[in-house]
């Protein structure tokens, strides 16, 4: 009753500081600061910390979505057992990761250890994020996650095909995530279609923005029979560049996806100019109002967002740049999905 929505932002544990508890909440936001198996530069784990400092600094009018900041929006602190876990696990992945790249042999009995601990502890963070998004859906709770490397929604996923058995995914990547157990980590952030698509419940996959992909993968998406649709970004490019406007381009994206849609974002997704420290950046890429439009018009087509992630994103040395774009994503993430209700 005394919130200011045009005041500064104070601290309060929850994103945006929007004034809800969790049992008053309609959206839960679950954050996992995890970066044990980024394959380039670590430092998603510090994505949600990061995310939850810049967005005290954003304002909470939002064009799309009259009244936003009366969402009732609600965040988890971070658990610090996942924390913790981390902490243990990364410098093991990191030597797993120097071996293979200086030409080491994978079967060696410690790296197979290694692998197996480590394989492990990623199991724990699963079970997790599973547990902990069963818990607020049973509650009548829509959950969503803030990573942390794009590994850590698969516990989300599954929870969420068990209530939406047709549930499609918009995927936003640079990459098509869809190798199996990337250097031997099952549950690798390179990993994370591969692993949602072994759920039978999720309907499709529709990929958009990649263009860092292996062979393997290619041969995935050409043998999913139409599973997997894959807007590649030179594919997008392409139709830019001969006159399509990005509103038919996206009404060309979303007919491709059911009624219920799972939005997994990963901040690579973006031109890296607005993520230059994420995990694996990559030229070419969306930029900001192109990610918005497309989620616009999921929205506006009648389509329910049941959940969804933001990844990868990581704060800067020097600078914040990354975690106030991430915020910003994030922001329009719950404010549409919450709309598509």
């Amino acid at each position: 009753m005394t919130f200011d929505p045009n005041n500064i932002g104070i601290p309060n544990g929850n994103f945006f500081g929007l004034p809800y508890e969790t049992n008053d909440a309609d959206l839960i936001l679950i954050p996992v600061p995890w970066d044990v198996t980024t394959s380039y530069r670590p430092g998603t784990a510090n994505g949600p910390q990061a995310m939850l400092d810049a967005s005290l600094q954003i304002d909470l009018f939002d064009f799309h979505a009259e009244n936003a900041w009366e969402n009732k929006i609600s965040s988890l602190g971070e658990e610090e057992s996942i924390v913790l876990l981390n902490e243990e696990f990364r410098p093991m992945a990191e030597d797993v990761i120097d071996h293979l790249s200086d030409g080491g042999n994978p079967d060696d009995s410690q790296i197979i250890q290694a692998l197996s601990q480590i394989n492990a502890a990623s199991e724990k963070m699963n079970t997790y994020v599973y547990q902990t998004a069963m818990h607020w859906m049973e509650k009548g709770k829509i959950p969503a996650v803030v990573g942390g490397e794009h590994s850590v929604p698969l516990g989300l996923i599954q929870a969420l095909t068990e209530k939406y058995p047709n549930m499609g995914i918009l995927h936003i990547d640079a990459h098509a995530d869809l190798r199996k157990a990337y250097e031997g980590f099952t549950y690798s952030h390179a990993s994370i279609m591969y692993n949602a698509l072994q759920l039978n419940e999720v309907s499709r996959v529709v990929q958009v923005g990649i263009r860092d992909v292996c062979q393997d993968e290619i041969d995935i998406v050409r043998s999913a029979n139409g599973r997997i649709v894959l807007f590649n970004d030179y594919l997008l490019s392409d139709k830019k560049f001969m006159g399509q406007p990005w509103a038919e381009i996206c009404q060309e994206i979303v007919e491709f996806l059911p009624n219920d849609v799972y939005i997994s974002f990963d901040i690579d997704g973006l031109s890296p100019e607005f993520c230059p420290n994420t995990g694996t950046p990559v030229p070419g890429g969306i930029n900001f109002q192109e990610a918005v439009y497309l989620i616009k018009t999921l929205v506006e087509s009648g389509r329910r967002i049941v959940g969804f992630d933001l990844c990868e994103v990581a704060p800067g040395p020097d600078d914040e740049w990354d975690a106030n774009v991430g915020a910003r994503i994030l922001q329009k993430l719950c404010n549409f999905c919450l709309l598509s209700q």
